[in-house]
């Protein structure tokens, strides 16, 4: 099953790209992207295929703020029926919530997840598509889009305490600094941001509750979850759950606002299940967090659910046939 968004998400690629004196759909087509598909809102395009087009378009502009670029284009909610019911929400937190509910009719392959912890709120956001897919940019991007949007509804009260980024800081971070206005972290265990929890909380003074109610009414019935997505959005939300130690059956089911049997049975339909996503997902991510040296092992162990290394050790060695110091000095070779 290929993971797809809907063209909207990749808003304002050919604004940017062409002020970079590039061919948009030429290089979209590069990488089997149809450029009417891609200039059409309401269009579902490959993910995989769009996060490797921004990667490459980034690479050949020696534009490595591209995303940011396309994210400053967004003014507002766009169009459609999802983005109005989001833009009337009356907080940021029903916007949140919302999102995930009708992720189906956004963009697959992005995850959210809203991790409450007293005073402060983190809001973690996760790109999954297939495994060695560069995500730099997309990533970004997604962040990025989830700032402006929030910015659009709170206005001066979205003030977010830090913008956090898996992957590790540009060279030059003067655009980041500019488009974020708060401190940066790179190098981090999670992309997305950290807040006030009373910021989730303030009222959207465009809320409009009738609208709201309206914009559900058709959305829900176009919303149905196939059994194929399923196990995608369990690999989600094991992505997002994993490092919190929350990857359980039973956790990632009422993530998922679905009983354990029928996401079990659900994943039986698309030939897996819930221990197979685990592994294949703390696999992915093993990889992820080893290539970053600013990880230690140990660090790396928890994130991945090991409360002793010893019992890391053993697994990634069965997993890559070596031990993870290892396979770290071997990559830095």
């Amino acid at each position: 099953m290929t993971t797809m968004l809907r063209s909207v998400a990749m808003s304002g690629y050919f604004d940017v790209t062409r002020a970079l004196g590039l061919n948009a759909s030429e290089l979209a087509q590069q990488f089997g992207i149809d450029a009417a598909a891609l200039a059409n809102p309401d269009d579902r395009v490959p993910a995989a295929a769009c996060c490797r087009l921004l990667e490459f378009t980034a690479d050949k502009a020696s534009c490595p703020t591209l995303a940011l670029r396309m994210a400053e284009t967004r003014h507002k909610f766009g169009t459609g029926v999802v983005n109005v019911l989001l833009a009337h929400k009356r907080t940021l937190r029903e916007v949140l919530m919302a999102a995930a509910e009708y992720r189906h009719l956004l963009n697959e392959a992005l995850a959210v997840y809203v991790e409450d912890t007293g005073e402060t709120v983190t809001i973690r956001e996760e790109l999954v598509v297939e495994p060695g897919t560069p995500t730099r940019q997309a990533i970004e991007l997604a962040v990025a889009v989830l700032a402006r949007h929030s910015s659009a509804l709170l206005g001066d009260h979205w003030k977010p305490r830090a913008v956090h980024f898996v992957h590790g800081a540009p060279a030059d971070m003067t655009f980041h600094r500019r488009f974020f206005g708060c401190p940066l972290q790179f190098g981090s265990d999670f992309n997305g941001f950290v807040c006030a929890a009373a910021d989730l909380d303030y009222p959207n003074p465009a809320a409009d509750p009738e609208l709201v109610r309206y914009a559900e009414s058709l959305a829900d019935s176009l919303n149905a979850a196939t059994t194929d997505s399923t196990s995608l959005e369990v690999r989600k939300a094991i992505y997002l759950l994993l490092p919190l130690e929350q990857a359980t059956v039973d956790l990632v089911a009422r993530h998922l606002h679905l009983s354990v049997r029928t996401m079990q049975r659900q994943l039986e339909l698309a030939d897996t299940s819930f221990s197979k996503l685990v592994e294949e997902v703390r696999r992915e991510l093993a990889v992820r967090y080893m290539s970053n040296p600013r990880y230690p092992i140990g660090r790396v162990s928890v994130l991945l659910g090991y409360s002793q290394q010893s019992s890391f050790t053993k697994w990634f060695t069965a997993q890559f046939h070596m031990t993870p110091r290892n396979w770290r000095n071997s990559q830095a070779t």
